[in-house]
């Protein structure tokens, strides 16, 4: 609970949210975070953790629903994603601005380092395809590994428009040919 309150106040003030402000938002004595975390830098490194953790967008892939039409399931599976990679660089960025130096890379995030979190992101992606297997021109989980790239390396150029996720999803679908043709 006490890291669930931190996150939204830390991608509000950075590293420069007090122990206080985190322990009024919580509905608890500032004593109460020091007897669960050694320091603030601690209750800082388990808030970087939590935003890095794959739980929450593996959560969020398992909830859509198999039964829509692929496209519809891909744009809901691109807005996750995205919505997961925006929560990681929203907190690791405003702590590493705001001056946070706390060391390393929590390492292992519940049990999930970096390579473990991609693996356990391109799982539910297989899932979310398997419906769809003879339909591909690829097995799902290469398919997954590639739309997963995709999301996680947009290479977009500044002053043009950032494609909707639909846009991303038929372009990844469908290619990059416009009105069908070959």
């Amino acid at each position: 609970m006490i890291i669930q309150t931190a996150i939204p106040l830390i991608a509000e003030y950075g590293a420069a949210v007090t122990t206080a402000k985190i322990a009024r938002a919580a509905g608890i004595g500032e004593g109460t975070i020091f007897r669960v975390f050694a320091d603030k830098d601690e209750l800082l490194q388990a808030c970087l953790a939590e935003a890095l953790s794959p739980e929450h967008a593996v959560r969020e892939l398992g909830a859509i629903e198999l039964s829509q039409p692929l496209p519809d399931r891909l744009a809901e599976a691109a807005q996750a994603l995205q919505a997961h990679l925006s929560r990681m660089g929203v907190i690791a960025g405003l702590l590493h601005a705001s001056g946070h130096r706390g060391g390393k890379h929590p390492g292992t995030v519940r049990g999930a380092g970096r390579e473990e979190s991609t693996i356990r992101i391109r799982a539910a992606l297989v899932e979310l395809l398997e419906p769809d297997r003879a339909a591909l021109r690829r097995p799902p989980e290469q398919i997954a590994a590639l739309f997963f790239g995709l999301l996680f390396t947009q290479p977009y150029l500044e002053d043009e428009p950032e494609p909707t996720t639909r846009e991303l999803v038929e372009i990844f679908l469908h290619g990059a040919l416009a009105g069908g043709a070959q």
